[in-house]
Parts: structure tokens; sequence; C-alpha cells
């Protein structure tokens, strides 16, 4: 039986409602060994704290949240479009946090995620994506496979969670009208 995935984006009017779902599934991807600026031990008060900022954000309008999210509530996967950028890149926005619950991966869900983020961000009136990922990581099969273009690398660019040093690839979309 396969289950109901909801992918929808979040308002800043239920953004904060949100904070305490988006820390466990933070916690769980950081624990998992995800590199997403955060090291281990990862606290709930330091993972409740980014997403406040974020809800902060997507409450003036800087950040789109979106979520996919189970029939019963539960949040188990997101991505976020930063389109607070400066004037004089207006047409880009950089994609951030894309995360899944690890009891939830290998169904898609992130491939959907990242085509909702397409559609949001056509609809901001976005034009150019940016991101960044762990080089060699199950995620730039992903964006590769979602027509994003590889950029470059950078060797030693951030720390995994444990501590230890990993590249980093750089990739690009252009979103066609």
């Amino acid at each position: 039986m396969t289950e109901t995935i909801a992918i929808r984006r979040i308002h800043a009017d239920e953004a904060m409602a949100c904070v305490d779902s988006l820390a466990d599934l933070l916690i769980d991807c950081v624990e998992g060994g995800a590199s997403v600026s955060f090291m281990l031990p990862i606290s709930r008060q330091t993972a409740l704290h980014f997403w406040q900022q974020v809800a902060n954000g997507v409450a003036r309008d800087e950040r789109i949240l979106l979520v996919a999210e189970r029939a019963d509530g539960k949040i188990v996967g997101t991505v976020q479009l930063i389109t607070a950028q400066p004037e004089n890149q207006p047409h880009r926005a950089d994609v951030a946090k894309m995360l899944v619950h690890r009891d939830a991966r290998r169904r898609g869900i992130a491939a959907r995620l990242m085509t909702a983020a397409d559609d949001e961000a056509r609809r901001a009136g976005k034009s150019v994506l940016v991101l960044d990922t762990v080089t060699g990581g199950d995620a730039e099969r992903l964006y590769e496979r979602a027509g994003w273009q590889r950029v470059g690398e950078v060797p030693n660019y951030a720390l995994m969670p444990d501590g230890s040093f990993c590249g980093t690839t750089f990739f690009h979309k252009q979103l066609i009208a």
C-alpha cells in the first residue's frame, strides 16, 4: 500500500505552527549524516531556532517554504526557495534545505519537492535557481535527473555532521516560463 504524500506551500500564517515538526525532520536528517549546515550533536533548541528564523523569513516574504506531508499531518520532507536576493538579481532564487526523513526516502518525495520548487519559483518570477550539495551524495543524481546543470566542485568546502570534511558541488537551473 502506497502512502499518500501531499506537497504544499506553507504560508506565513502557519509557518510558526510547523516549527516543531520541521525541527524533528532536521534532527533526523542531521543524525542520519546529512551535511545541511549543522553538526552533531544537534540540539532541539538549535533546530527550533533555525526553523523559527525560517518562519520569520517566510513572514517577511524572503523565503518560500514547501513541505511534504503525510495524511496524518506529519511533515516528512521540505525544501525552501530563498527569494530575497540582491538588487541586481531579482530573477534568481537559492534552493535550500531539501530534506526528507530517513523513513520516507526512496519514494519520490524529493523529486516531487523539487518539481514544486520549480513551479513556485516560476510563480514568483524567478528564472534562475542555484543550489549546492555534498559531492558524491545521492542528491547529485536527483538534481541531475531534474534538469539541473553542474557548475563545479569545491573540495573540503564544508563539514559533515561528524566533523569530517566534504566537497560541495554547485548546480544551477534555468527555468523556462
